[in-house]
């Protein structure tokens, strides 16, 4: 599928470490050269674009000459700090000869999990779009401390693309798009089903994480935020003119605020609810305490939680009013106040 970005204003576009370091960290230089002139382009059109780039540990890799990711957290931490400011810095050579001025903005999870934190972020972005900057987003590496990655910044870019409203994205890697059973491009995905998800496989490149796994997880977070998303290959020439490759449909977007409670933070535990309470929470109605079966994790009143049948699957998520200790002490039993509001809930799907 081909689209015309001239149908859009404000687009984030993600870059894979695939794309532009294929050969063990060791940057592509044309091809930045090229997709900047692209998005200069775009930019002078009076188009918003904020670029989501990997590369950092892969070219941190490159100059530690190493051949294989390290497995250590603090090994991709070291390759991220080497290579986070050489990444910057050759994005501000390119982009500096079309006269555009780039500004790096390193985010965490912690960015998207405490709420004004969220809009912090929010609005940094949408001032230096204002201001005529680029916005070049990367996650933190060098800080994180349970996982390097977002689930890779493909999912950095959707959460992204959320959190601005974007009418857009486009997730450049070096493949044409989602290959069905077929062998063919998928042109086209109206509803990302289980079907479509066992089509996606990890990738095993050594300096990369993610693969189409990831790309279709930052799909979801796009269509149910109303935002169309296409998987394009990078290589081809002006692919950011007219992006051709699988484009994921959007649906009714939800509400910013249920965007943040279903995608934008991680959950601090998860509660098991009966079946009676399953059906009332499809039915809109809050949680109550009497319908609790169980509780895992350690959270505390307002953190984001999983809401799980007595299968143990995820169904929706929400805002909880209670910490672990307390809602453990209250298993079955009837309080007066929910454990959690209606308004705070998000279903994922029934």
């Amino acid at each position: 599928m081909k689209l015309s970005v001239k149908n859009y204003q404000r687009i984030v576009v993600k870059l894979g470490a695939s794309l532009f370091c294929p050969r063990q960290g060791a940057l592509d230089t044309a091809l930045v050269s090229a997709l900047a002139g692209s998005i200069a382009k775009l930019i002078k059109d009076g188009l918003e674009i904020i670029l989501v780039s990997s590369g950092a540990i892969a070219i941190g890799m490159n100059k530690l000459k190493l051949h294989k990711r390290p497995r250590e957290l603090d090994g991709l931490q070291a390759a991220a700090a080497i290579g986070q400011p050489e990444l910057m810095g050759i994005y501000q050579r390119f982009f500096r000869g079309h006269a555009i001025t780039c500004a790096q903005v390193l985010l965490t999870w912690e960015d998207f999990l405490e709420r004004r934190r969220y809009l912090n972020a929010k609005n940094t972005l949408l001032k230096l779009l204002k201001l005529g900057c680029l916005p070049i987003i990367n996650e933190n590496d060098t800080v994180s401390v349970d996982e390097i990655k977002f689930g890779d910044n493909d999912r950095l870019s959707a959460l992204v693309a959320s959190l601005v409203s974007a009418d857009l994205l486009v997730i450049l890697s070096d493949v044409d798009g989602l290959w069905g059973k077929d062998k063919l491009i998928i042109p086209v995905v109206e509803e990302i089903t289980p079907a479509i998800s066992c089509l996606a496989r990890p990738t095993d490149k050594q300096s990369c994480a993610g693969g189409m796994v990831t790309k279709i997880e930052a799909a979801k977070i796009c269509v149910n935020s109303g935002i169309p998303c296409i998987i394009a290959n990078g290589r081809k020439k002006d692919i950011l003119s007219a992006p051709e490759g699988t484009l994921f449909l959007p649906k009714k977007a939800l509400a910013a605020r249920k965007r943040w409670i279903a995608y934008s933070s991680r959950t601090g535990g998860r509660i098991t609810v009966d079946e009676g309470a399953r059906r009332a929470l499809l039915n809109k109605k809050s949680l109550l305490a009497v319908g609790v079966a169980a509780v895992e994790g350690n959270f505390e009143s307002g953190e984001i939680v999983s809401l799980v049948d007595c299968q143990g699957k995820e169904f929706a998520r929400g805002k909880v009013c209670f910490s672990c200790r307390q809602l453990a002490k209250s298993l079955g039993k009837r309080m007066e106040k929910e454990v959690v509001h209606c308004d705070n809930i998000v279903l994922l799907w029934p």
